[in-house]
């Protein structure tokens, strides 16, 4: 029996995939659990719509990731810290951290585990962080870490 599959079931196919199958596999498993569904011609034009759609939304956030990332490469994330006499922060500099600002500069979110951060940035100066939007796209952000100088007044 010919199907096309609603989710994902392992070792067997995707969602969106159209199989042969066997009879008793489908009508005792697939079709009841709503896994899959019978492969009618209304089925398969339906998975045609879907699929198109679907290449129509990824064209879409493709685009807009590809501007954003423009957007980002042109941005300069500074941040004010704390730091010892040798130019290293009390603390560090985290994913976190530079999405906040992000959002704060740009007034969109980036996820803070997109951001690429081999490990946390300790040390006062400039530093390349890249920051992947799609799976496609990613783009290169600089970030100025500088002493914040109203705290030390501050503790005087």
């Amino acid at each position: 029996m010919k199907v096309v599959f609603l989710q994902d079931v392992p070792n067997v196919a995707k969602a969106g995939d159209v199989k042969q199958v066997a009879d008793g596999y489908s009508r005792n498993y697939l079709l009841p659990r709503k896994l899959a569904v019978i492969a009618t011609p209304a089925e398969l034009k339906n998975l045609e719509l879907q699929r198109k759609a679907e290449a129509r939304r990824q064209a879409r956030t493709g685009q807009d990731a590809e501007a954003f990332a423009k957007v980002l490469q042109d941005t300069t994330v500074v941040l004010k810290m704390r730091a010892g006499t040798k130019e290293k922060l009390y603390g560090s500099v985290t994913s976190a951290d530079i999405a906040r600002e992000i959002k704060k500069l740009t007034k969109q979110d980036v996820d803070k585990r997109k951001i690429e951060l081999a490990e946390p940035i300790r040390e006062l100066g400039s530093h390349q962080v890249s920051i992947k939007l799609t799976k496609d796209v990613t783009a290169i952000v600089n970030v100025v870490v500088e002493q914040d100088t109203e705290l030390e007044k501050g503790k005087s």
